[in-house]
């Protein structure tokens, strides 16, 4: 059962070849054999078996949706209502959510069961998720390896067929990063399209919710459910929400790909580069145009990210103080020795740099410098993809400049891992829909190609998935080990 895609499972569930609580405990069974990978952070066999045997219930009396009885695991941003959501942070270990987030009423109304909540980097800062203060999570392809951050817990878990399919957010790049780095399906739709309620905020105009699965078709299935305007977000895009499932076999004769040069430039990893040329000479032969186009910001996206995402969180985590909930010192004198510990005992070192570096970008003096400027940039690097787009359909390049790198390579160089994300920072700058899709192996290791789209575009961006994972099996290669 667990080799199998969303789509096998729900027919194979509609088909009553097998229950919803036989199929949760299968892959409760694998998340607890297979500890070793440290992907999640909760699990409640009680909870997850309840919800499926009233999805049994629905799947009987034929009320069921197309998702009904199917688990996934919930990346733990999420508020989940009885559930710990602890952000991977020590300042939230013991916080369980009095009301859950609105992606996590939209999977239970569509009868979806949950698995539990995956490990990520702490508040979704680190591209590697070796940040948690519940440790790292491994990557599934070598365990040696880090899996990518910040959603890598969902990733790893949907890699090593942990769970069918997992949620997860991005703000520079955290859903399509670790699905590259794990060999799946990672899409971030447009900024608004996913409510971002009850999500907890790290940079609240940067971050999106969105999907790690298998495949393209079973990222459509998940988007007909989470997708759609929300009263309780003030971010959230009052637009239609089309059927992602139609079109996805359109063909692709036509379709114009733009190729920035800034894409494939002396940082990209050559063997990396082999496999996304193979694979948009795959296009071509679908009927695609290959056209070279410039985006002469991008060198910007990195340091304009790494001054508004910090501002951001500085401000967004400024909550965090030990009153109200969350951790709170033991041992203190007054309220400002209170806050002072509380702080400096629940964040962790990743944390406290971006709130510093986040508070002086913000303070007085500093903020037309630092903060208007990065803003302004922000504006250019929008505009040229607006540009971009008047020439092409989509753009394509490789998700990550590596394949997986070690654990504990690059956790003493921050700006070595930031740098990871410099394909992807861009296409939450400018609030645009990117997916990544597997592409091939380097070195053993998972290649993610990246496909970035207009505002609301993630049905062209699924049907161009689609059409490439019906002609490769990359997608269905599951971990030794895991199989």
């Amino acid at each position: 059962m667990h080799s199998k895609t969303i789509k096998q499972l729900s027919a194979d569930l509609h088909r009553g070849s097998f229950s919803s609580v036989e199929l949760t405990q299968c892959y409760l069974d694998r998340i607890d054999r297979n500890q070793k990978l440290n992907a999640f952070i909760t699990v409640d066999p009680e909870v997850s078996l309840t919800q499926a045997r009233a999805a049994d219930e629905l799947l009987k009396k034929s009320d069921g949706t197309l998702l009904t009885g199917i688990p996934l695991a919930h990346k733990d941003i999420f508020c989940t209502e009885g559930m710990l959501t602890t952000c991977g942070s020590k300042m939230l270990h013991n916080f369980i959510a009095p009301y859950s987030a609105t992606l996590i009423e939209n999977c239970q109304q569509a009868g979806m069961v949950c698995l539990g909540k995956t490990n990520m980097d702490e508040f979704a800062m680190g591209s590697s998720n070796e940040t948690s203060y519940y440790g790292p999570v491994k990557n599934p392809w070598n365990e040696k390896m880090v899996p990518g951050g910040s959603s890598g817990g969902s990733a790893a878990a949907v890699s090593a067929r942990l769970a069918p399919a997992g949620t997860g957010t991005d703000t520079g790049g955290s859903i399509r990063q670790p699905a590259a780095l794990c060999g799946i399906t990672g899409l971030k739709p447009t900024y608004g399209r996913v409510s971002r309620y009850g999500m907890v905020a790290f940079a609240s105009s940067l971050d999106q919710a969105g999907t790690l699965t298998q495949t393209a078709e079973d990222a459509a299935l998940l988007m007909n459910v989470i997708a759609g305007f929300d009263t309780k977000d003030s971010t959230s895009v009052d637009e239609p929400v089309p059927d992602y499932l139609h079109g996805l076999s359109n063909d692709l004769d036509g379709l114009r790909v733009g190729l920035p040069k800034q894409f494939f430039d002396d940082g990209l990893h050559s063997d990396v580069a082999k496999i996304v040329a193979e694979a948009l000479k795959l296009f071509e032969k679908q009927g695609a145009t290959l056209i070279d186009i410039d985006l002469p910001n991008s060198d910007l996206c990195v340091p304009c990210y790494y001054v508004i995402a910090p501002s951001e969180a500085s401000s967004n985590l400024s909550r965090f103080d030990g009153v109200r909930y969350g951790h709170r010192s033991e041992s203190y004198q007054d309220l400002v020795d209170m806050y002072m510990k509380t702080r400096a005992e629940g964040f962790g070192v990743e944390v406290k740099r971006r709130i510093m570096i986040g508070t002086y970008a913000l303070s007085a003096g500093y903020y037309d410098a630092y903060y208007l400027k990065a803003q302004k940039l922000r504006r250019l690097i929008t505009q040229d993809f607006d540009q971009a787009f008047e020439q092409v359909d989509v753009i394509m390049g490789p998700t990550t400049p590596t394949p997986a790198f070690e654990l504990g390579a690059k956790t003493e160089d921050p700006i070595a891992m930031y740098l990871n994300d410099i394909y992807t920072i861009s296409v939450n700058l400018s609030g645009l829909p990117g997916i990544s899709i597997p592409a091939g192996f380097a070195q053993g290791l998972p290649v993610g190609l990246q496909i970035i789209g207009p505002y609301f575009t993630e049905g062209k961006l699924l049907n161009i998935a689609h059409r490439f994972q019906m002609e490769t099996d990359w997608h269905k290669k599951i971990p030794r080990g895991f199989d």
